[in-house]
């Protein structure tokens, strides 16, 4: 990721928020020179919880509640890490997060904001966690509904623990997504507390209507799979029992020392904490100055008031108050699409309030949806011949930002003959060195920045390296770091190389190499390289095995670059590009072992899967045959190839085309685009093929069969 200027202050977001969601889009169209943000949230998305009901009732789709956080992310320049915070250290100024894809880790900050939201979840009540569903946190419950939709049960009996707006919404629209299904509403106290007189009798008459029976004034003593039984001793019958009791705070808030009320984070007219670094807004904070209800329109409203306080706070600005306003419009949808008003003891129902709410909504969303895309500059008026050409596309990262294979091969031309101790030189994956009767693999490999976070750049930086070492049947031995930081305050950059070499150790100890030295520098982007070296035990598996009947075995998808490319631009989905960075940090080591019968193997990596099967057939003397449809793609990969999406160097790799031949579709032009640590391709005898890819399969691996090798000339051939 290009960094202008150099980092001088970090700033954490913990959690995403409606409150951060909009700070990371104001963020983006304003950003303050010097500060590195991170955001850190457990999903690439947030549900925007004011549709859920829309959702239940069947008036929205699963995905039209997702705010794309990682799309906000990198519009505003901001690393995400996919993980959930589960404490602070205020004196070390670390917050602990449970990272998904790192494991635990430690994220410094100088300034931190807090945005967790709330949960349902009734952990004390027995059952519930076995047989019941909490409204929050919104992805169990859109899990539950829908496998409840789609089960034999759909017109099965249901309840709802909890009133309010929340519960009585979610009832109505239960039953209304369930074809009319009986719903009953639970509340301990009264289930339309808090509204006023009109709304509360319009809602009444709702409930009637839409065949949801209330009961008030009694507690629930546990739930069973096909019961909520009540403290006075009745059983309510349920298939599926849903959560929307009053809100509740996340527990690892009590054990951050700061001020806390009921749970909550207190803060003051400037959302400040107890703590002077840490901010909190939206359902986790309690306005100590003018205390509030917990309500989306407050988190909306603090929005602009955190951005010009972060802001302040890292040295860039004036603070500001924000100052909450008396009451609100209440909009609660009735199942149908209705809904009632309820404002200042105010009543008014009908359609035109549901369209209203739902414009309000749709608004909200396309704001955080609907990004203005940064174009590369243009070039001067007056510039060279071929500028314009290169700079049509922002420059990609990871393994599209390599010279392309042709230019490579033409500018290394010959190389001379060989030592007599260099077993294998240019061309194969790997070196191979002799030393008496000990034999080395030898190689090195370096990428820029595919990820806006160093430790989860590192951790694929190291698995990319060492593909070829694996490649070649060799064991890891001993790893170089080759690094180039952007520039920055020496703490953070501490913090940098920091999270860089313990990734990087983490990495190569597991594949059984020791980092033994290395070299490191400043520079306008960040690029990660290694050079490895492994240890052989038996002959090298090279490019030049492989034997017409032999089948092609690739264990990971392809699509890395195209997924890449699309985030530059703005047009990756955030659950498509978190899917493919999971991808891209998952170790080929057990793959390899499992791999160490094959006649021959590479790695896919810069010149793309054709580029490679190539350079593997042209070494054996053979050709292949491809199944298109048997090779698996990144998500969301073929949706972005068909759109027109390409990575920088997919023309580069494109030039070998000459020698495939097929239809041009959207999985042929996935065998040209480069992958950044990309799966192992190997050359497996008939007999042992299907065994060898299952055993693959049950390790974890997305490996299948793509095709075979056949009789020369060294060409690929797409079969159907």
């Amino acid at each position: 990721m290009r960094q202008t200027w150099p980092a001088t202050r970090d700033l954490v977001l913990i959690g995403g928020g409606h409150t951060h969601a909009l700070v990371l889009r104001a963020w983006g169209m304003r950003p303050l020179a010097g500060a590195r943000v991170t955001l850190v949230n457990p999903a690439p998305t947030a549900p925007y919880t004011g549709m859920l009901p829309g959702f239940v009732a069947g008036h929205y789709d699963r995905e039209t509640l997702d705010i794309d956080l990682m799309r906000l992310a990198q519009f505003a320049g901001a690393r995400m890490i996919l993980g959930h915070a589960t404490g602070i250290d205020r004196a070390a100024g670390e917050i602990a997060v449970d990272d998904r894809i790192l494991g635990s880790r430690r994220v410094p900050y100088d300034v931190a904001s807090i945005d967790i939201g709330i949960h349902s979840e009734m952990t004390e009540l027995p059952g519930f966690a076995e047989h019941g569903a909490p409204a929050k946190p919104l992805d169990r419950f859109a899990q539950s509904w829908a496998d409840h939709l789609a089960g034999p049960e759909r017109g099965a009996a249901m309840a709802v623990i909890g009133g309010g707006a929340a519960g009585v919404e979610l009832a109505m629209a239960m039953s209304h997504g369930a074809g009319g299904a009986p719903v009953t509403l639970i509340d301990r106290g009264s289930a339309l507390r808090g509204m006023g007189h009109g709304a509360a009798k319009a809602l009444r008459a709702a409930l009637g209507r839409h065949n949801v029976a209330v009961v008030e004034g009694v507690a629930v003593k546990a739930v069973t799979a096909t019961h909520v039984v009540l403290a006075d001793g009745r059983e309510i019958p349920a298939r599926l029992v849903a959560g929307a009791t009053g809100p509740r705070p996340h527990g690892w808030l009590a054990d951050t020392g700061l001020a806390l009320t009921d749970g909550y984070v207190d803060v003051d007219a400037e959302l400040r904490s107890s703590d002077p670094a840490i901010f909190a807004a939206g359902d986790c904070a309690h306005l100590t100055f003018a205390p509030r209800p917990k309500a989306g329109v407050f988190a909306v409203r603090q929005a602009p008031i955190l951005h010009a306080n972060l802001r302040a706070a890292l040295g860039g600005g004036r603070s500001k108050e924000y100052r909450p306003q008396r009451d609100y419009l209440k909009l609660i949808s009735t199942g149908g699409k209705s809904a009632v008003a309820d404002k200042f003891g105010l009543r008014l129902s009908g359609w035109p309030l549901w369209w209203l709410k739902d414009r309000i909504d749709c608004k909200f969303m396309r704001r955080l949806a609907e990004l203005p895309i940064m174009a590369p500059d243009a070039p001067p008026a007056n510039h060279a011949r071929g500028l314009r050409d290169l700079t049509r596309q922002a420059p990609c990262g990871g393994c599209a930002a390599k010279i392309g294979q042709t230019t490579l091969t033409r500018a290394l031309g010959p190389v001379g003959a060989l030592r007599e101790d260099v077993e294998t030189g240019i061309g194969d994956d790997a070196a191979v060195l002799a030393m008496g009767v000990v034999r080395q693999a030898i190689t090195v490999d370096q990428i820029s920045a595919v990820t806006a976070d160093p430790r989860l750049m590192a951790h694929i930086a190291a698995h990319h390296a060492l593909g070829d070492c694996l490649a070649m049947g060799a064991a890891p031995q001993a790893a170089l770091p080759i690094l180039t930081l952007p520039r920055a305050l020496p703490e953070i950059e501490g913090r940098i190389l920091r999270d860089v070499m313990e990734a990087a150790q983490k990495v190569m100890a597991e594949a059984g190499a020791t980092i033994v030295g290395g070299h490191s520098a400043t520079g306008p982007e960040m690029a990660v390289g290694f050079a490895v070296t492994g240890l052989l035990d038996r002959a090298a598996i090279t490019l030049a095995g492989a034997r017409p009947g032999d089948r092609l075995i690739l264990t990971k998808p392809l699509g890395s670059g195209i997924v890449l490319a699309g985030a530059m631009a703005g047009r990756t989905r955030g659950v498509d590009l978190a899917a493919t960075l999971r991808l891209m940090a998952e170790p080929q080591i057990d793959a390899a072992l499992i791999l160490r019968d094959a006649t021959a193997m590479t790695d896919v990596t810069g010149f793309g899967l054709a580029g490679h099967l190539v350079g593997m057939l042209d070494a054996s003397g053979a050709g292949a045959s491809l199944d298109p449809d048997a090779i698996l793609a990144m998500p969301g990969a073929l949706a972005l190839v068909e759109g027109g999406q390409r990575s920088t160097l997919h023309d580069a790799n494109r030039q070998v085309a000459r020698r495939v031949r097929g239809d041009a579709t959207a999985r042929y032009e996935l065998l040209f685009d480069p992958q950044t640590a990309g799966g192992l391709l190997a050359s497996v005898a008939p007999s042992t093929a299907t065994h060898v890819v299952e055993t693959l399969q049950n390790a974890g691996y997305r490996a299948a069969i793509i095709g075979e090798i056949t009789a020369g000339p060294a060409a690929i051939r797409l079969s159907r």
